[in-house]
């Protein structure tokens, strides 16, 4: 079987401990998930568009039944821009209105830089272990299977949860052209959009986020270039940025608003906007070459937080005052409270709101779409695994987890609920289901990291047998952690503050969850926590050609000094 560049097997110098490989003894037979084994399907049948594209797939690789298909300009594209969403375009805002221009850079940057080191633990996990479900999978492995349990079923309900969310977020933004149409109406328009992308598998996933990223980025980076010109007075005549504008806002009305405590609320939605950062690992395990693909598209990661998150919230707080009352009440529902559509209504600027509002609409979209691959792709391997009921291990053969999809797509129908007058109440729950569960998922990660290299060393190998490593190690994962920790007791604070027992059970309703599905995990499986002596390093590891890895390494470290910036940074 012919494979691809840096993943042919093993030559040269191996790791110190045998790898259980997926067997070439066998003869050469084609896998139907690599691109081998799809070019002998016919094209529709890959597409998912025949009836015998519906029918089980078994593949050999036992830890991956899923297609290997997507490229590096899909990884790339889903790292530098697949999370951007509502959190960032309509939930800044009332981040702005609570916290003040300051406490949103702040925390943001702290978040950020947790994600940093989150996504590069989960690189270098992702790179030797290419397992379909990824986070959960680590923590079974490397801290306490009943913790698996519980990390995985909350990444599903999270995802689940997310889909009737931004759902709901696309279809009120047709509301701000004033169209006079049922909101369920819209909800179905983009479900059927969504269940007709997914019809594609990771194929449709990959080339919407390709091109979804795409957009998103060009448009924040156009925003950033006009607000810039915006404030140093370059703005239209009839605007309010036609004189230099500055930073004047950040000393009337201030550059922080409701304390100390709102600044701890900004966590929340901090977090939530930098959810589905982590799909990149996930979709690790369907791509070509990700040996080769990942790392950079890791490393992307740095350049989106800091660009594409930091300075364009910088400069929203520039032209948006956190007292303006259009931000008042804003939440991820409110499209019209967006400080990105304030800045640019307020800007002069004719049509801008609208294009901004074209944004917003694809990007929420294109999370919703995030929302059923990461829900189903986890929701498979939990099924795989034996931690949920095995019909959701069902992959068909044009590699899509039919039974999965279909089920997040279903919940998706949750949307419906905001046409009745409880909806908003019900969503508010909803919400605070979602907001802190990726919190969770993060700790989890930088701590499966922490475990994974001191088993690593206690079984007798070096951090040179690792082909990608993160780039500030295990001290980075300890700080992405204790970030973690520090975010889920400033949201505490928060939910405890106004002594209100609703309040609280809304603002920290995914703590018990979390804790429920754990003890759900343990009585399931009876497991607890992994000594290090019982943690099996080896099994499912990736086959690396070290004879070519060495050569690429030693290719760059010879390089000009400019190359080996470039190759550091992107």
């Amino acid at each position: 079987m012919e494979k691809h560049d840096n993943e042919k097997g093993l030559k040269g110098d191996p790791p110190a401990a045998p790898l259980p490989s997926y067997s070439e003894a066998e003869g050469p037979h084609i896998l139907e998930g690599t691109a081998e084994g799809q070019s002998q399907l016919g094209f529709w049948t890959r597409m998912g568009c025949t009836p015998e594209s519906f029918k089980r797939r078994t593949l050999a690789d036992k830890h991956n039944q899923l297609n290997q298909t997507l490229k590096g300009r899909h990884l790339h594209m889903i790292a530098i821009g697949g999370s951007i969403g509502a959190g960032l375009f309509v939930g800044s805002g009332g981040s702005l209105s609570t916290g003040g221009p300051a406490s949103v850079l702040i925390d943001f940057a702290i978040v950020g830089v947790m994600m940093f080191n989150v996504v590069y633990a989960l690189g270098e996990l992702a790179i030797m272990y290419p397992i379909s479900g990824g986070f959960y999978t680590y923590s079974t492995r490397f801290i306490d299977p009943s913790w698996g349990f519980a990390m995985g079923w909350n990444y599903v309900f999270q995802w689940a949860i997310v889909l009737p969310l931004e759902l709901t977020v696309a279809a009120m933004t047709i509301d701000y052209w004033e169209v006079n149409l049922n909101i369920g109406v819209w909800i179905t328009v983009f479900l059927v959009a969504i269940i007709l992308i997914n019809i594609f598998g990771v194929l449709g996933y990959g080339e919407e986020e390709f091109w979804s990223s795409c957009l998103k980025l060009a448009a924040i980076i156009i925003f950033m270039i006009i607000a810039l010109i915006c404030v140093c007075g370059g703005g239209p005549e009839k605007g309010k940025f036609h004189e230099y504008w500055g930073a004047r806002l950040w000393y009337d009305p201030g550059a922080f608003a409701g304390g100390f405590k709102g600044f701890c609320s900004v966590f929340v939605t901090a977090a939530f906007a930098f959810s589905g950062t982590e799909l990149v690992g996930l979709a690790a395990a369907e791509s070509k070459t990700p040996v080769r693909s990942l790392p950079s598209a890791v490393k992307q990661v740095f350049w989106r937080i800091t660009l594409f998150y930091i300075l364009a919230l910088f400069f929203v707080g520039l032209m948006v005052p956190h007292t303006d009352p259009r931000l008042i009440g804003s939440g991820f529902i409110e499209v019209k409270a967006s400080p990105f559509v304030i800045a640019a209504k307020d800007a002069g600027l004719d049509g801008f709101d609208s294009f901004m509002n074209v944004v917003i609409l694809i990007s929420v979209l294109s999370i919703g779409n995030s929302a059923v691959y990461g829900g189903s792709r986890t929701l498979t391997a939990l099924a795989e695994q034996g931690y949920g009921p095995r019909i959701f291990g069902y992959v068909d053969r044009a590699g899509r987890p039919l039974v999965s999809t279909i089920t997040i797509i279903a919940i998706g129908c949750l949307a419906y609920v905001n046409i009745s007058a409880q909806g908003e109440v019900i969503f508010d729950w909803l919400l605070a289901l979602s907001g802190l569960a990726a919190l969770f998922t993060w700790g989890s990660i930088c701590y499966a990291h922490i475990r994974f290299r001191a088993a690593w060393a206690y079984h007798g190998h070096t951090v040179d047998e690792l082909p990608f490593t993160a780039v500030f190690g295990v001290w980075g994962s300890w700080l992405g952690l204790a970030l973690v920790v520090v975010v889920l007791i400033a949201q505490f604070y928060v939910a405890i503050a106004p002594m209100d027992a609703e309040n609280f059970f809304k603002d920290y309703l995914a703590a018990p969850i979390v804790l429920f599905f754990w003890v759900c995990g343990y009585f399931w499986k009876r497991e607890g926590w992994l000594k290090l002596s019982q943690i099996d390093v080896d099994s499912g590891r990736r086959e690396i050609d070290w004879e070519e890895h060495n050569k690429v390494q030693e290719k760059i470290r010879s390089s000009p000094l400019w190359r080996r910036i470039c190759y550091k940074l992107f």
